[in-house]
């Protein structure tokens, strides 16, 4: 069964750690994000993966290559982003048969991406607590008989995550989608029609997520570095304490008088100590660095970012090469103890999270003791000033 998994996009609800990397190929534990989809994808026996690359489509390339796991790799080019049936199509060149579509920055759980590869059509369908701000699935003894788009009264919980197993047919319908209101092209006509003119399984989706914003990609390391299994394959000193699943990778280096409580991961290269403390779900990615006092919690560190010198860093996102200067103190809890909103595209956004911190664009530096508000939002190279307090996007 061939996969085509859809990693074209930017991310623009994701910058700016969308600055120099595509969505889909930010870290979520040891691997990019799209990467967790082919693997489910390899694993339910996928005989070929088609990724569809836009926007720093170089570095999906670079990764997966032309053979992944054994499995051949394909790649087809959406020069613009028009939408999700245009990016289909310009996989279709590669598709012979029936084909399975799976976005690439969502996280699906195996089993269901095992049973939508077994037998099609086939549509992914999640129990959402709030159906309304998606496409609802109508569901008859395990089929679907009807989708809705956004419907004020949704006829079941069930809902569209992006998961199809698409008829051989279901390649020239994807040619004939009308643009929508905004614009775009959109692979929901195919799949009701796909409904409408066909007898379709129901999968049910255990567990997903869909990763469009930077607190979703938080909460994608939280569910992925909780299944890792821990190990030490790198230098950790004898008196470092090591609680809970933590994985130290050869070339990582924890010092004397350091604090880890998992789940956490140390990439290649990436320090901790000495007497630092790193709690949480926390990534250090290869290079990262947490130093001498420092206190990192439930964090992603991208690549080469540093917290070097007596600083407290909770809840947050630092981009490749970010430097935080000593004493600089991220709060991420609001006095009335309210979630805290983040600015995504120009409008507040509620996280739905009470303790959020800074994102940091890459190559973004603070000055010496400088002091964040919860949600402050640093662009690519931004900086700040010694001693100051910032309370606003920079």
């Amino acid at each position: 069964m061939q996969t085509v998994i859809l990693a074209a996009g930017e991310g623009t609800r994701m910058r700016p750690l969308t600055a120099t990397v595509p969505k889909p190929m930010l870290p979520v534990a040891d691997r990019p994000l799209c990467a967790h989809t082919a693997d489910a994808a390899v694993a339910a026996g996928a005989s070929e993966l088609v990724f569809v690359v836009g926007y720093e489509g170089d570095a999906v390339r670079e990764h997966f290559g032309e053979s992944y796991r054994g499995v051949p790799v394909k790649y087809a080019t959406q020069a613009e982003q028009l939408g999700t049936a245009h990016a289909v199509e310009q996989a279709l060149p590669h598709v012979d048969g029936d084909f399975v579509v799976l976005n690439g920055d969502d996280l699906y759980n195996e089993a269901a991406i095992s049973s939508l590869l077994e037998d099609g059509p086939a549509l992914g369908a999640y129990r959402a607590d709030d159906p309304r701000p998606y496409g609802v699935f109508s569901i008859e003894d395990g089929r679907v008989v009807d989708v809705v788009e956004k419907p004020d009264d949704p006829p079941s919980d069930r809902v569209n995550v992006g998961a199809y197993h698409f008829p051989a047919a279901a390649a020239d319908w994807v040619g004939e989608v009308e643009p929508s209101e905004r614009g775009e092209y959109e692979i929901t006509d195919v799949v009701e029609r796909l409904v409408a003119e066909r007898d379709v399984r129901a999968v049910p989706v255990e567990r997903w997520l869909g990763v469009g914003r930077p607190w979703e990609l938080l909460a994608a390391n939280e569910w992925m570095l909780a299944e890792l299994e821990g190990r030490i394959d790198g230098e950790v000193s004898g008196d470092a304490d090591l609680r809970g699943t933590v994985v130290v990778e050869e070339g990582a280096t924890v010092e004397p008088g350091v604090v880890v409580e998992g789940p956490a991961l140390l990439r290649d290269g990436a320090e901790v100590g000495p007497n630092a403390h790193v709690r949480g779900a926390t990534l250090l990615s290869a290079g990262a660095e947490v130093g001498h006092g420092c206190e990192v919690k439930n964090s992603i560190l991208m690549a080469d970012a540093a917290v070097p010198h007596v600083s407290y860093v909770g809840d947050s996102l630092l981009g490749p090469d970010v430097n935080v200067g000593a004493g600089t103190q991220v709060a991420n809890l609001r006095h009335d103890d309210a979630d805290v909103e983040q600015t995504v595209k120009g409008e507040r956004v509620s996280t739905g999270r009470r303790k959020y911190g800074v994102v940091a664009g890459p190559g973004a530096k603070t000055g010496v003791n400088t002091s964040f508000a919860p949600g402050v939002v640093l662009s690519a190279g931004a900086t700040t000033e010694p001693g100051e307090s910032v309370l606003r996007d920079r």
